[in-house]
């Protein structure tokens, strides 16, 4: 079938043509840092989850969920950048979700978080989404036909 073999899960494209293949390295090279640190996989907004307390311990200083009205200036602006540049959301929500609340964790205890497995996955992820509701907004700016796994 003239296809080419699994190496890793990649995004293809064709841009203009031009064709364009994103991977979790490619993102690494882009921004300048390894693949390496912290990572947290399938959060979904669980309830149960026991980084729940963890987060909102750091982020609320209580280990009930706080609000975003109650985070710290210094906070809601390091949410802020998270949101608009390294894991866009999609919606008008300024609710964080679990996976946002524990991607800032890192950085706010000064933990090594494996940002480009973050961006990598949360592509993948909205993606993923946005073909299975059919939504054209991609919030990377890019036309992605394909995703490869």
């Amino acid at each position: 079938m003239s296809l080419e073999p699994f190496v890793d899960t990649e995004i293809r494209s064709s841009i203009i043509g031009v064709f364009v293949f994103i991977n979790q390295e490619t993102i690494a090279f882009v921004i300048g840092r390894t693949s390496e640190g912290n990572f947290k996989d399938g959060l979904d907004n669980n309830k149960m989850s026991p980084w729940n307390e963890v987060v909102n311990e750091t982020m609320f200083s209580t280990k009930k969920k706080g609000s975003y009205s109650s985070l710290s200036m210094e906070k809601k602006m390091m949410l802020k950048i998270q949101n608009e540049n390294l894991l866009p959301k999609g919606g008008g929500s300024d609710q964080p979700s679990l996976e946002h609340k524990v991607f800032l964790q890192f950085f706010l205890k000064k933990e090594k978080a494996n940002g480009p497995k973050y961006i990598f996955k949360h592509m993948v992820k909205t993606l993923k989404e946005s073909q299975t509701n059919n939504k054209t907004w991609i919030p990377y700016g890019w036309l992605i036909l394909e995703i490869f796994n």
